[in-house]
């Protein structure tokens, strides 16, 4: 008689981290139509869009201590946790570009890193999950934090300034983003040639 197992990989993946990941993905479209419904207006669908960007990207530090603390980390996890970051980030980018807020140079040079590793993730993930380095995590605050500031429109409250503020995060967001894709790059070099 077989004694019975612990828990599949299929049953460990459905877990409340996982799930709250799911969400954070399936939300980016909702926050792009929101921007873009009323053409980059700044009224309340530019502030709900804006509000709703800053719920999704700060599960994204709710559903890793979640998963960590009550013992939740699984492979799958691993995998969609940056992919969901991707996903609300460049869909935020493009959005702003679209609406001729962003130079698509921005855009471009992100999506360009953020696709080819999530690619590469992918590949390798059958032989092993890439978690993500710490300089991947401070790009992805910074992202977030510059973001953030460029889909509300915050001049309306603060003044013109406010542009400057948006626009030294945002060039310290992308300079992060070039960092941190070399710096998985010369890993994964180093990586696979371990014997």
């Amino acid at each position: 008689m077989a004694l019975p197992s612990a828990a599949s990989p299929r049953s460990a993946n459905l877990n409340l981290p996982n799930a709250i990941t799911v969400v954070r993905i399936l939300l980016a479209p909702v926050f792009m139509w929101m921007l873009l419904a009323d053409d980059g207006a700044d009224g309340a669908l530019r502030w709900a869009a804006a509000a709703l960007f800053v719920v999704a990207i700060a599960t994204d530090g709710i559903d890793g201590a979640i998963a960590r603390k009550q013992g939740l980390v699984t492979e799958l996890g691993k995998l969609l946790d940056p992919i969901a970051d991707k996903v609300l980030t460049g869909g935020a980018l493009v959005a702003l570009s679209i609406l001729g807020e962003l130079p698509w140079w921005v855009t471009i040079i992100v999506l360009v890193r953020e696709i080819g590793i999530t690619v590469h993730r992918m590949i390798v993930a059958t032989d092993h999950v890439v978690a993500a380095a710490w300089m991947g995590k401070l790009k992805t605050l910074a992202q977030a934090v510059a973001i953030s500031i460029a889909l509300a429109p915050l001049y309306l409250l603060l003044g013109d300034w406010i542009f400057w503020v948006n626009g030294a995060l945002m060039t310290i967001a992308v300079l992060l983003t070039i960092a941190s894709g070399l710096d998985y790059v010369l890993t994964a070099l180093k990586a696979s040639r371990r014997p």
